[in-house]
């Protein structure tokens, strides 16, 4: 693109000054959640020695922190947790959460980690059917715990779960408690994915200019999104042109529910449209894609940006014969870029423009004519092969796909109930 700039050729309106926000941070830092809010997509379960796999490919790419488990889940998360630690990334901070209990603080102590975030609702909603604590407890819990993770050496953040459907003044009087108490990093939380980008910079904006008025409450901000209205990614980018220079994410937009922020979807856009350093090694981010996808054993949409099978495939003759006149008439950036390659489909929408480029490459000579009726036979086939498709087999690859999610069934659950009790 950079080429077709200076070419005259190309206008590239992300560059337009205007379109910039002032509050827009010359750095990023990604801190992953893949091992923690991304296993808990329905049917994950990582084995220690995936966990290993998956943090040390997420430190080698350059992520800042890692969030690698949750200690206080089970003893077997502690222990895995704790092997993670043992590992020693050589670069992220080796993070695990924890509610605002004691105890859970105790475990992440003792798996060794380096960063403990700190989760509790804001929300009245969540305060009044979840909780059951006031607003009043809530700050005192807050206060108790950060104090007592930094007392331990920790790096403490404060996560605001619910953030976004919070009161403002409680909101920011539980991220000034946080900060008061010790917190390093205050996070705002869209743990339903329920606002528009304009809302999230509503929000950040709100919170900054409640927190920032005195220096000693301008601590790092980060963003938590989730994708229940598909908003993650966007949400996520609003958050960052507002102040934001953490972004949680999640390979793949795993995560509960409907997902988290896509890391590699978060990771392009911030380099690509915003021209912002996130410290990602990018052309390594189809690797770490593909390799979180195996060990989830959740495949990806076709369609996927940046790593789905489709990102970089063609198919129209439209579009095949733009790319073999220059690489950028139908992409944003190069696939190297994200370690991809650039690939072709034949079917029903080829053009003759592209069967001769194959012809040359092959070393073949045919006529105009030839590779006319070449194309036309090359749609004819995929068109056959559409009627033969069946959907009775496509059923029952997406069955054979539900089966591959783990999980205790029902019947499992009371069979477990009935032992015990």
């Amino acid at each position: 693109m950079e080429t077709l700039e200076k070419a005259g050729l190309a206008v590239n309106y992300n560059k337009v000054p205007g379109t910039k926000s002032d509050s827009l941070p010359k750095r990023v830092f990604m801190w992953d959640e893949t091992l923690r809010d991304g296993e808990q997509t329905p049917g994950v379960a990582l084995t220690i020695d995936e966990k290993i796999e998956i943090a040390k490919m997420l430190d080698d790419v350059g992520t800042s922190i890692v969030a690698v488990g949750f200690p206080a889940v089970s003893d077997a998360e502690k222990r895995a947790v704790a092997a993670v630690a043992k590992e020693g990334l050589s670069r992220a901070s080796v993070a695990a959460p924890a509610r605002a209990v004691i105890e859970d603080i105790d475990a992440c102590i003792e798996a060794g980690v380096d960063e403990v975030p700190i989760f509790i609702a804001t929300s009245d909603f969540r305060l009044k059917y979840q909780l059951r604590m006031s607003r009043e407890q809530v700050l005192d819990r807050l206060t108790q715990c950060v104090e007592y993770g930094k007392e331990h050496g920790l790096i403490i953040d404060y996560i605001a779960e619910d953030s976004t459907r919070s009161n403002m003044e409680f909101l920011c009087q539980a991220f000034r408690t946080a900060i008061n108490a010790g917190a390093d990093k205050i996070c705002v939380a869209d743990t339903v994915g329920f606002v528009r980008p304009e809302v999230m910079k509503h929000i950040m904006r709100e919170v900054k200019s409640r927190l920032w008025t005195e220096s000693k409450y301008k601590v790092p901000i980060a963003v938590h999104c989730h994708d229940d209205f598909g908003l993650a990614t966007a949400n996520t980018l609003a958050a960052v042109e507002e102040g934001a220079t953490y972004t949680q994410v999640c390979v793949n937009a795993y995560g509960e529910r409907a997902g988290n922020a896509a890391f590699e979807e978060v990771v392009m856009a911030l380099e690509e449209l915003y021209g912002i350093a996130t410290g990602i090694k990018t052309e390594k981010l189809y690797q770490l894609s593909q390799l979180v996808e195996k060990d989830f054993v959740i495949p990806l949409p076709l369609h996927k940006a940046i790593s789905g099978d489709n990102a970089f495939t063609h198919s129209s003759g439209i579009h095949s014969h733009g790319q073999l006149t220059h690489s950028m008439t139908y992409e944003p950036i190069n696939p190297s870029k994200v370690g991809r390659e650039r690939q072709f489909h034949l079917g029903k929408f080829v053009g003759r423009h592209f069967v001769e480029y194959l012809l040359k490459m092959g070393g073949v000579r045919a006529t105009p004519e030839q590779a006319k009726e070449i194309a036309e036979r090359v749609k004819k086939t995929h068109e056959d092969q559409k009627k033969l498709q069946s959907n009775v087999a496509f059923e029952k690859i997406k069955e054979e796909l539900r089966e591959l999610r783990t999980g205790v069934s029902e019947r499992e659950f009371w069979e477990i109930v009935f032992d015990v009790v």
